[in-house]
């Protein structure tokens, strides 16, 4: 992947509103790539404008938080979405309820 497909998943990121997610699918077919969620969780990884690009915003299709290379890792992703308003059942993200509306699922 180019570095311009990176800062489109960088830029589609950050329209993230607060107390809500994107799924790494999601992401991919909004900046037109449809089959590039891997490649959005590796982006997600190295993102290098935290906090600005609020990549603890991203969870997996299920709702699983998978992954957060800022410090205290899954723990602190949770934190930081149940201080934002994100809903969880269980230890998943509600994403019925708590999913980013931006008419591409």
């Amino acid at each position: 992947m180019s570095h311009f497909f990176a800062e489109k998943v960088y830029e589609v990121t950050r329209q993230i509103p607060k107390g809500t997610v994107a799924t790494y699918g999601q992401i991919a077919r909004l900046v037109g790539k449809p089959k590039a969620a891997r490649a959005v969780g590796y982006y997600m990884k190295k993102n290098p404008y935290a906090p600005k690009v609020p990549c603890h915003r991203v969870v997996s299709s299920d709702g699983d938080l998978t992954g957060y290379s800022l410090s205290g890792g899954i723990e602190a992703k949770r934190s930081l979405l149940k201080k934002e308003g994100v809903l969880f059942t269980n230890k998943k993200v509600n994403l019925l309820k708590s999913q980013w509306k931006t008419g591409v699922v």
